[in-house]
């Protein structure tokens, strides 16, 4: 039992201190905030900060990556790389939107969209979980120099994955910056999940791709 109370006070902690972060980030701008102010105003020391967030950066993409290579290695026998994917993003569409904190997420995205060194880390981010997500689809390390001796069908299939899931990121959260409501936007996203999966599977020439392009 004082295991858990632990765990719980940790986990406030942890927060705690991301919130304020947040809130000071979102306020002055990520560049213009120090860790010193951060912890001071969260009322913890510098060390404990670091404890829970090793660099400034974590402060705000902590959380956000998504383990690509993951879905891939952990999906039921039989199911197709592909149809994990479809899986994963269809059931996150279809999460209840009232669990949702709309709020927290929008002061995320405008500190991630108002700093250059933020959104450096997120590119940074993606090129790693491509380089992943193409090794466990089979062929190169996981290794960007290894592009020489790498399997390029699974290069080029992991960077088309990822670029479809960036796409319907990015698209549901301008939606939500634009003021749409989140059940409008979520009503949205769980129909352009279809289509993207369906485009990968079926390519754009098919029938299938250009019922999809057309919105059927």
């Amino acid at each position: 039992m004082m295991a858990g109370l632990r765990e719980l006070k940790k986990e406030q902690t942890r927060q705690r201190i991301c919130e304020v972060a947040l809130r000071l980030f979102d306020e002055r701008g990520y560049e213009a905030v120090t860790v010193n102010e951060i912890a001071e105003a969260a009322g913890v020391a510098k060390v404990t900060l670091f404890n829970y967030f090793p660099t400034k950066e974590c402060l705000v993409l902590s959380g956000i990556e998504e383990d690509y290579a993951r879905i891939v290695t952990e999906r039921p026998p039989g199911q197709s790389p592909l149809d994990a994917f479809r899986a994963h993003y269809r059931a996150m569409a279809a999460d209840d939107p009232a669990e949702a904190d709309v709020g927290a997420l929008l002061v995320r995205v405008r500190v991630i969209t108002a700093s250059p060194e933020l959104m450096a880390g997120v590119h940074k981010s993606h090129i790693g979980q491509r380089y992943a997500l193409a090794a466990a689809l089979g062929g190169s390390t996981g290794d960007a120099t290894d592009d020489a001796t790498g399997d390029v069908t699974a290069h080029l299939m992991a960077a088309q994955i990822t670029a479809s899931i960036t796409t319907l990121q990015e698209t549901f959260f301008h939606r939500l910056t634009s003021g749409m409501p989140i059940e409008e936007a979520g009503r949205l996203l769980a129909q352009e999940v279809e289509v993207a999966f369906d485009l990968l599977e079926y390519g754009f020439s098919s029938k299938r791709g250009e019922d999809c392009e057309k919105g059927n």
